[in-house]
């Protein structure tokens, strides 16, 4: 993002040459900083309307009409909160008229050629025609009493997917595209082999008069039969599909064995490992692609502002400092004295190219400024603060290597196994009771024993996950505590409020987490790759939602839950004659429908799950046809079989890069420098918020036993890499494959990489 006021601040000091090449050499970093890759016009009002597109407004606004077109599903009927179609139309033509504006805009900072071939673009214009179209012919429709389908609301999710700002999404849409080939082959073998089963069956039990449990024929049809063995592969009807033929004889059970042994674990396998391998391969490519991009979008910006010194182009200091400053406004001025220290090595008063290239880079890495301060007790009681009790009480705490100093840990890991116990125990018990107030006051002794060891707001500093966390269970634990006490004086009886206490008491065991110091690194592991997994949970809900809305439109109305103490009959076979003495309506399914948007998005959940696959097809066929079991295994070959098996790929790939916790080259070159300078701050030794006392010593001549001689002059700041957390999904990818990208000058030029197909092995070989 570049904000308008940097530009304000900056531009008026440079002439009119000099600011139209900034204002395009900013537009060029901050494109490679977030891997944005949008070709456009150079000219300088092209430059600002580039600029303002790419504004943090201008993309929030566009999400929240992207979210209030989604959302519409729930107010238009089937309606989870029903409106007047008026309204719903109005609200849908007003984001519609938000999305032509932002596609306008986009059309006037990209070159006509370029707008007119680039897919995304024409989807959204198609989409928004045949939107109002069918918005048209339902509204008559509905003037003449006539009900209609609105089969638009499918294509929703077309403006979340083909907007700019989601490249996330597109990019495993265009991995799925890619991969789709090759799990195709695997795809019709494992149908074939399923035909191949199916045919044997009708030939093995077709003849012999089996009957199901519900007393329907036993593999006579075998369409059914087909349907029957494919839902076997994912489990959901073992052992009941094969029972009758085991019942007949019991060497029956090997024909189902050796087919689940062949389907369901050999052709899954095989399925998960293509997937994996192909999705690897092209997300790789894709990865290259993004890197070779933002370096040459680097050169393009190095380009416009080097001048010669000497015998190379370099970038002057000034010019430098007014590019920062514009790409990223809110930068504190000590950060970008750090950041030139690490580009300008030498202190010579400009940036050579190599230094200039990895701008984008240090841009996104998160530096933390930290201000050294002492405690106030050390300020308000220095004597009593610096005695020796003190001291050893802060040892102790802060788990400094001296001795006894792991009695503190192991004392509280002991507390709180003791605790699980007694949680699981009757709480009716007088002792037991007692006892909740008793491990309540130790852990409200251990949080003051923190604080008086670390400076409270840096104990409470924005980027101390576990502090925060350690002290949000204590207090939900205490307000557990307190508002059990009071329930059972007073005699309260509201089952809610039960729940809740009960919960919040519970929550207090996750303070396990905290303790144990390999959990800690697996769940800080979980959160850095979570905006990644976000990626995905955008795919999910682009198909989910599709798929919701086809389901809504074909069943809305076929199922209905009725309470079953209202007497009715109809609740016996959930509204629908056709359910009687069906599976689905003896296992009370009923409320598992698409009578409106949320009921659809709970049983797609269910669906995903596999358990009852068969159950929730047959009750919905049985109200509509028997063509209606393809669109629940369309949906399983859709989200199951190939988007759950890319997730597990992309989920194994980004938690081995993180769990390594390996940094990128550019965060190794920041902490040398940070070293260097003497200003560093390990992230281990701000884990549990000693930002006071466990100062980095490395390279200034000072052991450990000084911290607390040296602690006392240190006064200040100080920086460190935020964590190993990555700003952008693009910079954990990069770093997946960081070490298959070729080294600077040796990139293939821009049509190549524009042009750039897996099958031409270009960046295998310049790699």
């Amino acid at each position: 993002k570049v904000s308008f006021l940097a530009l304000t601040v900056v531009l008026p000091f440079l002439s009119p040459n000099e600011d139209q090449d900034l204002l395009l050499a900013a537009a060029y970093v901050s494109d490679a900083q977030y891997n944005r890759n949008v070709p456009f016009e150079t000219s300088p009002q092209a430059i600002r309307l580039y600029h303002f597109y790419n504004h943090w407004t201008m993309r929030a606004a566009t999400y929240f009409f992207i979210w209030v077109d989604l959302s519409l599903a729930l107010f238009e009927e089937p309606a989870v909160f029903p409106l007047p179609f008026l309204v719903t139309s109005i609200a849908e033509v007003l984001c519609l008229t938000a999305f032509f504006g932002r596609l306008v805009h986009f059309a006037k900072v990209t070159p006509q050629k370029v707008f007119w071939k680039d897919t995304k673009n024409i989807c959204v214009m198609v989409t928004i025609v045949l939107t109002l179209i069918d918005l048209v012919i339902y509204a008559s429709l509905e003037a003449v009493n006539i009900r209609g389908v609105r089969w638009s609301r499918a294509l929703r999710p077309v403006f979340l997917i083909n907007f700019p700002e989601s490249r996330q999404i597109r990019r495993a849409f265009r991995s799925i595209r890619n991969t789709l080939p090759d799990v195709l082959y695997v795809f019709l073998l494992f149908l074939f082999s399923m035909m191949i089963f199916s045919l044997m069956a009708l030939k093995l039990f077709g003849d012999r008069g089996l009957r199901t449990v519900e007393g329907s024929p036993y593999f006579t049809n075998v369409l059914d039969i087909a349907f029957e063995l494919y839902v076997l592969v994912t489990t959901a009807n073992s052992p009941d599909v094969m029972m009758p033929a085991y019942e007949l004889n019991w060497w029956y059970s090997l024909y189902f064995i050796t087919y689940i042994i062949i389907n369901t674990y050999l052709f899954m396998s095989v399925f998960l490992a293509v997937v994996y391998n192909n999705y690897r391969k092209h997300l790789k490519n894709e990865i290259h692609t993004l890197a070779y991009l933002k370096r040459h979008k680097m050169t393009e910006a190095f380009n416009i502002l080097k001048v010669k010194v000497g015998i190379e182009f370099v970038v002057k200091e000034a010019r430098w400092r007014q590019l920062v400053k514009v790409v990223a406004p809110d930068i504190s001025s000590s950060h970008l004295e750090l950041l030139l220290r690490i580009s300008d090595e030498g202190q010579t008063g400009h940036v050579d190219k190599m230094n200039f290239l990895r701008l984008a880079d240090l841009l996104n890495i998160r530096v933390v400024a930290i201000n050294i301060k002492r405690h106030p007790l050390e300020t308000w009681m220095p004597r009593v603060y610096q005695s020796s009790t003190s001291l050893l009480v802060q040892k102790m705490v802060q788990h400094r290597q001296v001795r006894w100093s792991r009695i503190f840990v192991w004392v509280y890991d002991v507390i709180i196994l003791i605790n699980t116990i007694f949680i699981a125990l009757d709480e009716k018990d007088s002792l037991i009771s007692y006892a909740e107030w008793l491990f309540l006051s130790l852990y409200i002794i251990e949080i003051l024993l923190k604080l008086y060891t670390y400076e409270p707001r840096a104990y409470f500093g924005r980027n101390q996950f576990w502090n925060w966390f350690d002290t949000v269970i204590i207090i939900a634990a205490l307000l557990a505590t307190v508002a059990n006490t009071t329930i059972q004086a007073r005699k309260y009886n509201s089952q809610q409020i039960l729940d809740i206490v009960l919960i919040l008491r519970i929550l207090r065991l996750l303070r396990v987490i905290v303790s144990i110091q390999r959990f800690r690194v697996i769940v800080t592991t979980l959160i850095n790759i979570g905006p990644t997994m976000l990626t995905f949970g955008g795919l999910v809900l682009v198909v989910y939602y599709a798929f919701a809305i086809i389901g809504m439109e074909a069943f809305h109305g076929k199922v209905h839950f009725l309470d079953p103490s209202s007497g009715s009959p109809d609740a016996l076979v959930c509204g629908n004659p056709a359910l009687k003495d069906s599976a689905f309506a003896r296992g009370r399914y009923c409320k598992n429908n698409f009578n409106d948007l949320a009921s659809s998005l709970i049983l797609l959940t269910e669906l995903t799950v596999v358990n009852h696959f068969a159950l929730l097809a047959d009750g919905f066929a049985l109200v509509t046809h028997q063509a209606a079991k393809l669109y629940f295994i369309g949906f399983h070959v859709v989200v199951v079989i190939l988007i759950v098996n890319i997730f597990i790929a992309f989920i194994l790939e980004a938690f081995f890069v993180a769990y390594s916790l390996e940094k990128s080259e550019v965060e190794t070159a920041i902490e040398k420098k940070i070293q260097e300078l003497g200003v560093g701050v390990q992230e281990e030794e701000v884990q549990d918020g000693g930002l006071i006392d466990h100062m980095d010593t490395k390279d200034s001549g000072f052991s450990a036993d000084d911290g607390d001689n040296r602690k006392k002059a240190l006064k200040g700041l100080y920086f460190r890499i935020a964590s190993k957390k990555y700003k952008t999904v693009d910079t954990l990818l990069q770093q997946m494959f960081e070490s298959e990208i070729a080294p600077e000058g040796k990139d293939p030029s821009l049509e190549e990489i524009l042009n750039f197909s897996p099958k031409k092995p270009n960046f295998d070989n310049s790699a």
